[in-house]
């Protein structure tokens, strides 16, 4: 501590004195008189008590240097979307490369869907009711204007036959444009078309929320569609088969929204797409990658579970293509929960190390969580435990995904 040197010269000694190292100021003190004593002594308590707060004071401001408080943001509420997977005539399912400048999944490759939106698909209940994290004619609708805003496939039917609604080209484009910039609605521009959307046609197949550690967050429900399966020769109108009337429906090649949100859409085997995503030649986020899986083991006749490549190239009659489509029905429909109320959220498990990645540089995502909301509610609605998803997170996306059992997980990370 500096003191200022006082011009008298009684202070002038004081200060002289207070410069003492300690040893010198107690021989001192013991060597004056008692007055002088006295002042000395009270000088020096004082100064004591000086140094005393002066290092208190720098102790404290040592202690709280981290730089301004910063405020614990909010977690976002979830916004409610829709996705389908849609099932071509063969099988096949569609995905979308987004753009590079999407604000979501950026150059990845994603189902048709997005937002639900109130003026074209009708209202979600609130964020606190527990119909929000729930399959709903609002969700339904969304599926199917995306799939049509994204891909010029429309999912409605006739309102006459009930067939599959057929639109030319130029009207189904000017469709696209005019429902996607809210000029009018869906359901009205349905209804122009003598068709409406079919919502019947879509099977619940998950729900993926969005974890709690990203400021974008969305309740997502996913939906199965099928296209109508095809003969290799077209069917004759009253041959007997239920499906006839399907048969000969002109289903338009996919195409994109013109690059507003996608560069590319295209079917193709899941079990392709997995491939394709293992290469890295294109990116799929663990949601799609999953439930892609989960289709290759009904529809592509794998020789083990993750052997991509050991998909049969020769085409399939038609009652094969059927025979497989009711095989992935029975199997959404079973489980605990079933795979159509299935709810997840997926979380992080450390490794034995506690790094979030484990030895080969992959994070274990559990898949059981179904999210902080759901979980309030107290519905009992849960994800899966007895499978997980092996993920490498690299700064253009995921990478290096696989799905393995829960026995494989627990070796690697202790427990789940």
């Amino acid at each position: 501590m500096s003191i200022a040197c006082p011009s008298s010269p009684s202070r002038r000694l004081l200060y002289q004195f207070l410069r003492l190292p300690v040893q010198l100021r107690t021989f001192a003190i013991s060597r004056g008189h008692q007055q002088e004593r006295s002042k000395i002594a009270e000088a020096v308590q004082q100064e004591n008590l000086r140094n005393e707060e002066e290092v208190k004071k720098k102790k404290d401001d040592k202690m709280d240097y981290s730089g301004p408080k910063k405020e614990k943001k909010p977690i976002a509420v979830p916004r409610p979307s829709a996705s389908v997977l849609l099932i071509s005539p063969q099988n096949q399912i569609l995905l979308l490369q987004r753009v590079k400048q999407s604000s979501s999944f950026p150059s990845a490759h994603v189902f048709p869907g997005g937002n639900v939106s109130e003026f074209h698909d009708g209202r979600v209940p609130e964020p606190e009711h527990p119909d929000r994290h729930v399959d709903g004619d609002a969700y339904r609708m969304a599926a199917i204007r995306e799939t049509f805003e994204e891909s010029g496939i429309l999912l409605a039917r006739n309102n006459g036959f009930g067939r599959l609604i057929e639109v030319p080209q130029a009207e189904r484009e000017a469709g696209r444009v005019a429902v996607h910039s809210s000029e009018i609605s869906f359901p009205k521009w349905l209804a122009q078309k003598g068709g409406r959307a079919d919502v019947q046609g879509l099977t619940p197949f998950t729900r993926w929320v969005t974890p709690t550690n990203n400021p974008k967050r969305f309740t997502t429900q996913m939906y199965l569609y099928f296209l109508p399966t095809l003969a290799s020769t077209p069917l004759r109108e009253g041959s007997g088969e239920p499906d006839d009337s399907e048969a000969e429906v002109d289903i338009p090649a996919p195409t994109t929204d013109g690059g507003k949100e996608h560069t590319t859409a295209r079917f193709l085997p899941a079990s392709v797409w997995c491939r394709l995503a293992q290469e890295g030649r294109i990116i799929l986020f663990p949601p799609q990658f999953f439930l892609l899986h989960q289709i290759a083991q009904h529809f592509d006749d794998l020789k083990s579970p993750t052997d991509y490549a050991s998909i049969s190239r020769a085409p399939l009659p038609r009652e094969q293509l059927e025979a497989r489509r009711r095989r992935l029905l029975e199997f959404v429909k079973t489980g605990s929960p079933p795979w159509t109320d299935m709810c997840i959220s997926p979380v992080t498990r450390p490794s034995r190390d506690g790094k979030l990645k484990g030895p080969d540089g992959r994070q274990v995502l559990s898949l059981h969580h179904p999210g902080v909301e759901v979980e309030k509610q107290g519905t009992g609605r849960a994800g899966l435990t007895e499978q997980v998803v092996l993920v490498d997170f690299q700064k253009e996306g995921p990478r290096r995904l696989n799905v393995i059992s829960r026995d494989e997980a627990i070796q690697r990370v202790g427990k789940l």
